[in-house]
Formats: C-alpha cells, structure tokens, sequence
C-alpha cells in the first residue's frame, strides 16, 4: 500500500492574560498542512539505500520474518518481515539508533570501560531505543480525542492494522529521544525510590543478619532448580491470564530491536531467533494449528504448564508460607483452569479479594463488556488428608452459595458493578471448594463424556456463584415486587445487561449465564432476541426483535417479547400507542411485566438527555428502547415502579 502526509502538528506560541490583567506566555498544539519542504521521502529512501547493504553485513536492523501465530495480520496486509513494520523514515531513524548505541558499546569495550554500572546503563538506553521504536511505527497512531501526542504500537494487545499512523520527531526538544529517556529515567527514579523504602531498608537488613542477597533470575516458573525444597516464605505471582494476551507473540516486536542492542551486553538472555513460544503457559490455539479442536487443546496446554509451575511453587514453599496469585478473565473456562492447577499442586485458597485494576470511564466503556477487577487469591500449602470421609458437592454446594452470597454483599457495598460482581464470586467459590477437595458427586453428571462423571470441578463451584449471583442480582434489581421471578429468557437478558454492560459478549460467557438461568441459548435467545457472530452473541434492540405484531408473543409468552413490543411502538408511534398495546394484553395488571420493566430500566444505557454522554451505534439504539420504556413508566406504572436508581448516578449532568 502507498502513504502520504496528509497533516503536520505543531506548537504554537500565544499570549494571553492572567485574571490580574498580566501577560503570559502559552503554548497550544495546531494542524497545517504539508508544505514543499515537508516533502522530503525521495531523499529519506535515498539515504535508506545507502545504509541498508552496510546495515545488512552488520545486523543493524531485523531481518527476521514475522513468525505464524495467533494474529497475521502484517503478513496478510503485505509486511512479511518485521523491518516491514517501519517507513523508510522510521527505519532509517531506528536503524541509526541501533548503529550509534553499538559505536558507544565498542568505544567502552575498547577503553577497558565496560564495567557492571555501564552495562546496567546500556541495558536502559537499550530499553530507550525500544520505546521510541514502539512510538514510530506504521501502527503508532495520532491521539485525536485528547490531542495530546502519538500513541504507542499496542494501544491494544494485538498487531491490528492501521488505516493512518503518526510519527514522532525524534530530535525535537522535548520530544522523540529526550521524551524516551525522561520516561525512562522517571521509571528508574520510581524504582529506586521503591527499594529504598522504609519496609525494604528492614528486609534489607534482615536479609543482611541471615547472610543473604536478593537473587534475580530469569528462569522458567516451573523449573527453579537455584532453590531448595521449603525455602521460600511468600511467593506473590501475576500469571498470564489464559488467552487473554499472547505475550511472546507481541514480544517479538521489541525483541528484533532489543538483540541488536541489549543483547551485546546480555547475549545470554537473546539465544533464540525469536521468542519462545512453544513453552509459554498461555492458551494459543496456533500452537495447533491445523489439529482437530485446536482452542481444546490449547486450553489444556495451558492448565497443563500452569499445573507444573504451581507444582514447584508448592516444592519450593515453606509448609507454613503463603501464595498469593492475581488473576484477572471473565471465562470462567480460564478460571476453571487456573483453579485446577492451584489445588492440584497442594495448595488450598484461604481468602480471596477484587481489586478495582482497571480504569473505569462511566458509560463510555459499556460497549467493551470488560471486566475491571483483578482477582487476589491466598493460597495456602494443604496438608495431607487422613481417614476416608469422602466430602459430596451436594452437601458443598450450599456451602459455597450461602458464602458466595456473603461475600458480594460485601463487594457491591465496596462499588463492584457489572461483570466483577460475577468475577468477584469466584473467588469465595473456589475458598470453599478447595477447603473440600477432593470431593464426588452422588448421582453422575451426564453433560461431560470426558471425564469421570462423578468428579467435582472448580467450574462446579463457579456454575454455583453465578446462580447465587443471579438470584441477588435480581432481587437488587426488582424492588416493586420482590418475589417475583422473571421467565428464563427476560431473566437471561436483563442479567446479560447488568454483568456484561453491552449488548454485545462472548458467546461462552452466554452460555454459562443460560445455564445459571436455565434457559435454552439456542432454542430460546438465539434467533428470538439475540443473534450469534462468530465467538460472540449480540442481544438485539427493539428495532432489530420488531415483533410487528404480537403472534410471537403470545407463542413465548416472555416478557423480554412484551417490553420489546412496546419500546417498539413507543420510539415509533409514541407512548400512547405502547400503552394501549400493555392494557390491550392485561399486561398492566401482571406482575412479571412489571417486575421485567423495573428490572430492563436499572440495566439498559440511558441516553444522552440524562447523561450527557453521547452513545454509537447499538448501545444508542439501545438507549432509544430505555427512554420509550421511561415514558412509558412515568405516564402508566409512576405509582408502582420509581425512577430508575441508576440515573442517580447522573444527577446534576442535565
């Protein structure tokens, strides 16, 4: 593909006066568009050329072909090889970079100056030339909605392709290398201020009585033979989440750069060609590529790798030590994974907390159904069990649902909202569960050829607080007639609203949430009031279910059917024609229609006139359906159903 210039950012000096009527200097950033000069890409390729046989010899640049993996996309858009990533500009830019930091290397080694302090700094200056490599790249991007700057390769944790992309200047003052060595002095700064903190100037010393140093490796998680059996006190660990992140894959990107740097100074730590992928504990459906059931696989190999480097934590631990491991995936196949591993190598979990991780940006983030809890769980050594009481999940599980009710009391009344509710469940779940194991289930499970139809999961446990979860959902959410029920499938989608904060989710995540419900996915959402893409569902809006006319209505008899009937004839004829429809059908004098309608008011996106938050696309339509439902409220149910309680939350905002 070709590419041009099409816009130039600058600085622009202003004066302007203080509230006392004094002069000031201001700086504001402004757009023009290419002049002549600004045209320079026949003299850029020119001295790319130039440099390129001699950078070839010398391995200044990458030479390495982008590798198959789960995300191809520079190879499917034309850039086979990952010097390929970079206009000429960029890589002639980086390529000097590269050229310089070795001319300063070889000036030390020569001068017998290469001592352990300056390879130490070599190490940062190599990290340098990397951060400037991530924010020049073909998928760097222009930040349009602040303004502020370039933003980096991986906004997002994928090679997604760039229609238009920024470059950053790199000898301007302030900005490009000055900016990169400020970021990174700053983070060193914080780093040493960290360790020389009151609490670690007492570890320090204590260390110091015992006859010890901090030891800083680079080995495998399941391979830590520099440490002997129950030496450790407490090992805290960030695991990577399941498929949330294929690090090695994006790791690539600054690892071509970082062997030509930092790897003259380490060459221990930059053997391979690239990445090691193949022993990554990550579930990557492209290490079997081409094998029947390839994402099955690629979830075993997970739990598998995280089986065993759980299994040496468990070695390495001191009986009476503690664990602590975060973990953060609304599948509860990652969950049930990551628990499995844990209990199996010993441990049992002793107490778990969400941790608010994530930043939260009101409505603006409803569309990403995503998560914004990390999940802390203390795992503890188990010691060895004796006698031959066998524990049953039926006599567990009521165990696990009266805790897990417990707990999310507590967690709601600390802010979790949305899908950390859910989340923030599993935690307790699996408390009580590995208190448990091993336990047998008296009658078999049919639903599972696979395994031993009387064997007791985690997902056991975590298919328990979902339900639990379910049911306080929906009595927070039905205040005018608390022992109402909804029909299974209203249920469905009133709670898929409240946990996901989108209309559209993974369909995995769907079918746990029917099963909670008791809802048949296929037979009685999909192709009634939702429809399935791919590895997601999308719930429809009123306009997409458009009964027409009420023959699907009476055949379900859902009240999901009814409410979507009438925001249907509320956004096109008006609350009046919607009113008439609910009286017409007796729907008024139903209780599960007014249940339904309290309950799809707290969970739908309000619109713009209550929030002042401007909404796209299928969560606007969505927001159309909540103000026809509101008017309907206000005018027929005012005496039997209150505002919304979620509008409080923008009070103020009109």
């Amino acid at each position: 593909m070709g590419e041009q210039l099409y816009a130039v950012v600058y600085k622009k000096r202003i004066m302007t006066r203080t509230k006392t009527g004094r002069l000031r200097e201001k700086w504001t950033k402004e757009y023009r568009e290419p002049e002549p000069k600004d045209y320079d890409a026949e003299f850029i390729r020119a001295k790319l050329e130039e440099k390129l046989q001699e950078w070839d010899v010398h391995d200044i640049i990458p030479t390495e072909k982008f590798p198959h993996g789960s995300d191809n996309r520079p190879k499917d858009y034309g850039m086979p090889y990952w010097r390929d990533l970079f206009s000429p500009r960029q890589l002639l830019c980086h390529g000097t970079g590269v050229e310089t930091f070795r001319e300063l290397l070889n000036e030390d080694r020569q001068g017998g100056r290469l001592t352990d302090i300056r390879k130490a700094a070599y190490g940062y200056l190599a990290i340098t030339l990397d951060t400037t490599i991530s924010y020049n790249s073909r998928s760097s991007q222009w930040d349009g909605t602040t303004g502020r700057g370039v933003r980096n390769t991986f906004v997002r944790h994928d090679y997604a392709f760039r229609w238009s992309y920024a470059e950053m200047a790199p000898l301007v003052a302030g900005l490009g290398y000055e900016w990169a060595f400020g970021k990174t002095m700053d983070s060193l700064q914080e780093l040493i201020a960290l360790t020389g903190s009151v609490q670690n100037a007492k570890l320090d010393r204590h260390m110091a009585a015992a006859g010890r140093e901090p030891v800083i490796t680079c080995k495998s998680g399941d391979g830590l033979d520099h440490m002997g059996d129950d030496t450790v006190d407490v090992i805290v660990m960030d695991p990577p989440y399941y498929d949330n992140v294929m690090y090695a894959e994006l790791s690539d990107f600054f690892y071509v750069w970082l062997k030509r740097t930092a790897g003259l100074v380490f060459p221990e730590l930059f053997r391979r060609n690239l990445t090691d992928k193949e022993n990554e504990a990550v579930a990557n459906p492209a290490k079997f590529a081409g094998q029947k059931g390839a994402k099955a696989l690629a979830g075993q190999d997970y739990e598998e790798r995280m089986g065993l480097i759980f299994e040496e934590c468990r070695r390495v631990l001191k009986p009476s030590g503690i664990m602590t491991v975060m973990f953060m995936h609304k599948s509860t196949r990652a969950w049930n994974a990551l628990a499995k591993g844990i209990i199996k190598a010993g441990f049992y979990i002793t107490a778990s907390w969400p941790i608010n991780s994530e930043a939260r940006s009101s409505m603006n983030i409803r569309d990403k159904a995503s998560a914004k809890s990390t999940i802390l769980l203390a795992c503890r050594p188990r010691q060895r069990k004796t006698g031959s009481a066998v524990s049953y999940w039926e006599d567990v599980e009521p165990v696990v649902r009266r805790y897990v009710r417990e707990r999310v009391r507590e967690f709601e009344k600390a802010g979790m909202r949305g899908v950390d509710v859910y989340l923030s469940a599993f935690g307790p779940a699996l408390e009580e569960y590995s208190r448990s194991w091993p336990m047998k289930r008296s009658t078999p499970r049919r639903d599972n050829i696979w395994e031993d139809p009387y064997l007791v999961t985690p997902e056991d446990a975590l298919d328990a607080a979902r339900r639990e979860v379910k049911q306080w959902r929906l009595g927070r959410l039905i205040n005018s007639t608390p022992n109402k029920n909804l029909d299974p499938a209203t249920a469905f989608f009133v709670l898929a609203w409240d946990a996901f904060e989108s209309p559209r989710f993974q369909y995995d995540e769907a079918l746990h949430l029917a099963k909670a419900v008791n809802v048949d996915i296929d037979g009685d959402v999909a192709g009634r009031f939702a429809k399935k893409e791919g590895d997601y569902l999308m719930l429809w809006d009123s306009q997409k279910h458009n009964l027409g006319t009420r023959t699907t209505w009476h055949k379900s008899r859902t009240m999901i059917g009814a409410l979507h009937h009438a925001a249907y004839l509320g956004r096109k004829s008006g609350a009046e024609a919607a009113i008439k429809y609910i009286e017409s059908e007796q729907l008024d004098e139903d209780d599960s229609f007014i249940a339904a309608l309290e309950a799809i008011l707290e969970v739908l996106p309000p619109s713009y006139s209550h929030t002042r938050i401007a909404l796209k696309g299928d969560l606007a339509s969505a927001s159309n359906d909540f103000d026809a439902l509101l008017n309907i409220r206000r005018l027929k149910f005012n005496d039997r159903i209150d505002d919304p309680d979620q509008l409080k939350l923008y009070e103020g905002s009109c």
